[in-house]
């Protein structure tokens, strides 16, 4: 019966080293792959980042060189036209030539909304 028991024991203390050995691998193979995601994983949300910004600097280049091909063309235009240039200055003077008659039309402001009674209690 001794004999018996020495055996259990022996190969209970064996399977109980083998998990703690299948236990160690799995924790060493987790900690390769965190190892390794954290290595290539924040480059790659940096150049993601950097093309983001990339993406928008261009947008402020192109709507700043719209920007300037209006003015230039302006520019240009109060130069060289003379008819451009009288009507601009009518405009911006509010004045206008004798037998016309001029229309402005203002934007639509936006209705503010009426607070009701029930708002005011």
């Amino acid at each position: 019966m001794d004999q018996s028991y020495a055996d259990f024991r022996a190969r209970r203390e064996a399977t109980v080293w083998q998990r703690l050995n299948r236990i160690l691998r799995v924790l060493l193979v987790l900690a390769i792959w965190l190892v390794i995601v954290s290595l290539f994983v924040p480059p790659y949300k940096k150049l993601m980042q950097s093309r983001a910004e990339i993406d928008n600097q261009q947008q402020q280049v192109n709507e700043q060189q719209n920007l300037l091909a209006r003015q230039t063309r302006e520019v240009n235009l109060l130069k060289t036209d003379v008819t451009y240039l009288e009507t601009i200055a009518r405009d911006r003077l509010d004045l206008m030539k004798d037998g016309e008659t001029v229309f402005r039309l203002e934007p639509a402001r936006a209705a503010k909304p009426k607070r009701s009674d029930s708002a005011r209690r």
